[in-house]
């Protein structure tokens, strides 16, 4: 067996009682409103795979909390600014005038991991109404935090996001860095010279599948780590552990927000000087 074909275990297999209990060590406690953002093959070896892995969470904030995840599909967008992979520019059209509409049941995430993925179609789960960057919800606030959500700006106040602001919601990187950390897109909304751009996507208007142009905020998450980073040196918001081989953070949403808003106020006004 090559380097590349050995699988690293962590010294037992995860289970959910044993994520559950690795939760609780981090700070996780029932009633949380919990945002996480993850990768199931950085935890190692888990029994039950993805269901293992959703079960603890749910397990951990239990009945009085409540568990969210991104579910983003960002297929349904404008075909002109793909990148992986491009596509010709004179396919752009017919793509624009045949996307299947947003459908909250059945639309796939893209690029959100095996848990975002299974945890959408779970018993309870409920999933905001946005065709590029829905919000999935499960637990006591899932009804409060899906069921506004804007085209745009999709990552605005009145989004998903604000709600996990307004309602004191945490967020957990299992697995992940600070490059998935989706809430640090709120802060952008909130700086004043954030650039602007032309955006599109297929949603159902009257039942009829309809391609809709509108402008939104030109986000970038390529200085996100170094926001991260920045938070664990200059404050004590930032919890670090380990569920099985995954480093994992715990962060307040809104201290998180207010942090990186002040960030980016400073750092992109600096760059652009």
């Amino acid at each position: 067996m090559s380097e590349s074909q050995v699988i690293h275990h962590s010294a037992l297999p995860l289970t959910t009682a044993s994520i559950a209990a690795d939760l609780r060590t981090l700070g996780i406690r029932n009633g949380d409103i919990l945002l996480v953002h993850s990768s199931l093959s950085s935890l190692g070896w888990v029994c039950g795979s993805a269901i293992a892995v959703i079960d603890a969470l749910l397990e951990s904030v239990g009945a009085d909390g409540t568990l969210c995840m991104p579910a983003h599909s960002g297929e349904n967008s404008e075909p002109s600014k793909w990148e992986n992979p491009p596509v010709p520019p004179e396919w752009c059209e017919t793509i624009r005038a045949n996307m299947p509409a947003y459908r909250a049941a059945v639309t796939p995430t893209r690029g959100m991991g095996k848990i975002a993925e299974l945890f959408r179609s779970y018993p309870g789960t409920l999933r905001s109404d946005h065709p590029q960057v829905s919000f999935t919800a499960n637990g006591k606030q899932a009804e409060q935090i899906t069921k506004t959500h804007p085209l745009n700006p999709q990552f605005g106040i009145d989004s998903p996001l604000g709600e996990l602001y307004r309602l004191g919601g945490k967020i957990l990187l299992l697995g992940v860095g600070y490059g998935n950390c989706t809430s640090f897109h709120l802060s952008e909304t909130l700086w004043s010279e954030m650039p602007k751009m032309k955006s599109g996507a297929c949603i159902l208007k009257n039942g009829q599948p309809q391609w809709t142009e509108f402008e939104d905020f030109d986000y970038d998450s390529d200085d996100f780590d170094l926001i991260g980073a920045a938070l664990e040196s200059e404050t004590e918001y930032t919890r670090i552990g380990r569920i099985g081989n995954a480093e994992c953070r715990i962060l307040p949403v809104k201290e998180s927000v207010d942090f990186a808003e002040k960030w980016i106020a400073k750092n992109r006004s600096d760059s652009v000087k």
